[in-house]
C-alpha cells in the first residue's frame, strides 16, 4: 500500500488488522461489532470526547495524570485513588515498556513476577496481555473517562484492547513518538503504525463511537522550540483527519516561561484552525492541552511543588482544556499512588486560585504568539509545498531534507542539527536554527534574544550553555 494520506479503505484496514491482532493470543478474541455494541453503553461521564466538548464549552481547565501498574485490581486501586483523593477529571492507563515495544512475552513474565512480589514489577500496565475483557474491568470500576498512554510507535494491538475495553480516547501520534522513543524505526513505518491507529477511531466513528486521539508533543526531556512543536502537532492532526478521525487533541510541553508557554499555545490554537480550515477538516474538533514540566525535576519535594503548581498556573493563564499533571516523585522513578494524587491536587488548586482569569494580550505576549506562529507556519508551509499539499508525503520529505528537524532525537533518522537555548528571561530560542525553513527577520529575532542573555551575564552562549539548560530546573536553589 502506497503511503499517503489517503484514508485506508476497509479492505486494506481489515488486511493489516489480521496481522496486528496476530501479535498476542488476546489480540483474537476481540470482536468490533460486539465492541461497537458494548462503547454503546458506556455513559456520557466517561466519554472522552464528551468531557472534553462540555469542557471547552464552559472554559475549564482538565487535569489529567499519568500512571499505570501491573495487575488489573492494584491499576483500579491506583485510578480511584486518583479519582477520590487527586480529583482528577480525567484517568490514565499507561502502559509497560514492553507493551510500548510489542515485547508481549516479557510483559507476561513481568505480570506473573509482580503476583509473586506482592507489587508491581512493570512500569504500566500491560492491557495486552490482560485482554479486552479484564480491561472492561478497569473502565467499568470508575466513573471518570479514561486515556491510553503509550509512549509507543506500535500502538495498533494496544488501540485495539484500550477501545474493545472501553477506554474511550488514546494519546500518542506518528512523528513526535518515532523520534522520541525509537533508534532505528523509519517514519514511514511509524506513520503507518499511527494510520492504523486513527483508521480503527474512524472505524468507530462510522459507527456512532465517537473516541478521542490526542497528540502529545515531546515527551523527550528536552527544550523544544514551540515553533518545531506547533508545525509536527498540526502535522499529525491533518494526518489523523486524512483518516477520519473527528475528535483530537494537540499538546505542548512546557518550558516553564509563563508568556511564551501561554503564547504558544494560543498559537497552537490559532494554527491549528488555521490549517484544519484549508485542508478542508474544518468539522475536526480539537482542544489543546498542556504538558507541565517533562525534564529533568528537583530532587526534593518542595522546589519539586513549585514546578507543578507553575504547571497548573500556566494551564489556566492559557486556557488549556487539558493539562497532564507529574508528581514530586519524578526524579525518583515511578511515584506511589498517592504522590501521584497530590499532584493532580496541587495542579488544580493552583487552577482555582487563578479563577479563570486569562494572561492579558500585552504587546510581549502578542509579539511572542505571532513570531511563534509564524516560525510554525514557515515549517508547515515548506512540508506541505514539498509534499504537494500532502502532510504525510511532506513530512517524510521535510524530515529527510532537515527541513523538519528535532532536536536532541534519539531517532537516526532525524537530521538533529537544530540546537535550542533560552534567552536571558528563560524563553527558548533557536542557538542553531539549521535548515528549518526560516526567513532572516525570524532568525535574527532569536539571535538578538540570545545575545541579550549574553551581555547579561557576560559570557558566550554555546553548546556548553544549552547542555546546561536541560538540566537547569532540577538544579536551582541546590547551592544556596
Amino acid at each position: 500500500m502506497e503511503l499517503s494520506n489517503k484514508r485506508w479503505s476497509e479492505e486494506e484496514f481489515f488486511a493489516e488488522r489480521e496481522r496486528v491482532l496476530s501479535l498476542w493470543p488476546t489480540g483474537k478474541e476481540i470482536d468490533l461489532e460486539e465492541a461497537v455494541e458494548y462503547l454503546k453503553t458506556i455513559p456520557p461521564e466517561k466519554q472522552y470526547a464528551r468531557v472534553i466538548v462540555q469542557a471547552e464549552k464552559e472554559g475549564c481547565t482538565l487535569v489529567q495524570p499519568r500512571g499505570g501498574v501491573a495487575l488489573i485490581d492494584d491499576h483500579i486501586a491506583l485510578l480511584r485513588c486518583l479519582r477520590e483523593k487527586g480529583g482528577a477529571d480525567l484517568l490514565p492507563t499507561t502502559t509497560d515498556t514492553y507493551t510500548r515495544n510489542l515485547k508481549f512475552q516479557e510483559a507476561q513474565l513481568g505480570m506473573e513476577e509482580s503476583r509473586r512480589a506482592g507489587r508491581s514489577m512493570l512500569n504500566g500496565c500491560p492491557i495486552v496481555n490482560h485482554g479486552f475483557r479484564a480491561v472492561r474491568r478497569i473502565s467499568d470500576s470508575v466513573e471518570r473517562p479514561i486515556i491510553v498512554l503509550s509512549g509507543t510507535a506500535f500502538p495498533q494491538l494496544t488501540a485495539e484492547m484500550g477501545f474493545a475495553g472501553g477506554m474511550t480516547a488514546f494519546l500518542g501520534a506518528a512523528i513526535s513518538y518515532t523520534a522520541a522513543y525509537t533508534k532505528d524505526l523509519s517514519f514511514e513505518q511509524g506513520i503507518r503504525n499511527y494510520q492504523y491507529l486513527d483508521r480503527l477511531t474512524s472505524f468507530y466513528e462510522e459507527r456512532g463511537i465517537r473516541l478521542h486521539r490526542e497528540q502529545p508533543g515531546f515527551l523527550t526531556g528536552t527544550l523544544i522550540p514551540p515553533g518545531i512543536g506547533i508545525a509536527v502537532a498540526v502535522l499529525e492532526m491533518l494526518m489523523a483527519a486524512g483518516q477520519g478521525v473527528k475528535h483530537y487533541s494537540m499538546g505542548l510541553c512546557q518550558s516553564l516561561h509563563i508568556p511564551q508557554d501561554v503564547a504558544a499555545l494560543w498559537a497552537l490554537k490559532e494554527v491549528g484552525r488555521q490549517y484544519l480550515r484549508r485542508s478542508g477538516h474544518e468539522s475536526v474538533f480539537f482542544s489543546i492541552a498542556t504538558h507541565e514540566w517533562m525534564q529533568a525535576f528537583p530532587a526534593d519535594e518542595p522546589r519539586a511543588y513549585a514546578v507543578i503548581v507553575l504547571g497548573g498556573i500556566i494551564a489556566a493563564l492559557a486556557g488549556a482544556t487539558q493539562v497532564i499533571t507529574k508528581s514530586t516523585h519524578e526524579a525518583e522513578g515511578i511515584p506511589t499512588r498517592e504522590a501521584n494524587a497530590e499532584g493532580v491536587k496541587a495542579t488544580r488548586m493552583a487552577i482555582q486560585l487563578v479563577r479563570a482569569n486569562h494572561l492579558p494580550e500585552s504587546a510581549e505576549i502578542l509579539e511572542e504568539k505571532n513570531m511563534i506562529a509564524r516560525e510554525a507556519r514557515s515549517i508547515l508551509d515548506k512540508c506541505l509545498e514539498m509534499g504537494d499539499g500532502d502532510p504525510v508525503l511532506g513530512s517524510l520529505r521535510s524530515i529527510q531534507a532537515g527541513v523538519l528537524d528535532i532536536p536532541w532525537a534519539p531517532n537516526q533518522f532525524v537530521a538533529g542539527k537544530v540546537i535550542p537555548v533560552r534567552d536571558a528571561r528563560g524563553a527558548v530560542r533557536y542557538l542553531n536554527p539549521a535548515n528549518l525553513p526560516f526567513d532572516r527577520e525570524i532568525r535574527e529575532y532569536h539571535q538578538e534574544k540570545i545575545r541579550e542573555r549574553e551581555r547579561r551575564t557576560g559570557k558566550k552562549i554555546d553548546y556548553q550553555e544549552a547542555i546546561f539548560d536541560i538540566t537547569e530546573v532540577s538544579k536551582m536553589l541546590e547551592k544556596d
